[in-house]
């Protein structure tokens, strides 16, 4: 496949842990993608106000906050809403599983996540990565 048959697909990553965002902008950072990351809230909503995104990976509490990736979810679904949104945590209760999947939510995965797993739903939308760079 050419580069000129390459569609572009915007990535946006929201993580507050240094080591996970990096290795999420790594495994998105392939040709054909143009990855966004943020580490607060309020570079999240900025990024989600600039531009569509086609995959959205939020952590579901940025900062301490609790509701973060919540919002994220929220403004994705208005600005983004064609968007593949993963939902990461370590607080896999209930309640927030159930209002992630009402703001949109694909996926809802808990910490430790594999890459390989992120990789899987990533390209299950046609989005590449290091681990699946023909979208497959």
């Amino acid at each position: 496949m050419t580069a000129s048959a390459i569609a572009t697909r915007n990535v946006l990553i929201v993580e507050d842990e240094e080591s996970i965002r990096e290795a999420l902008v790594e495994l998105f950072d392939v040709e054909g993608n143009t990855v966004a990351a943020a580490e607060v809230l309020p570079v999240a909503l900025e990024l989600l106000r600039a531009h569509p995104y086609d995959l959205i990976v939020t952590d579901l509490r940025l900062g301490g906050k609790r509701d973060g990736g919540l919002q994220v979810l929220a403004l994705a679904g208005m600005l983004s809403p064609n968007a593949i949104v993963l939902v990461l945590t370590a607080y896999p209760d209930d309640s927030n599983r159930q209002a992630s999947f009402r703001l949109g939510a694909l996926h809802f995965l808990e910490k430790p996540v594999d890459l390989a797993t992120i990789a899987q739903h990533a390209a299950s939308g046609g989005i590449r990565t290091a681990l699946t760079t023909d979208g497959q």
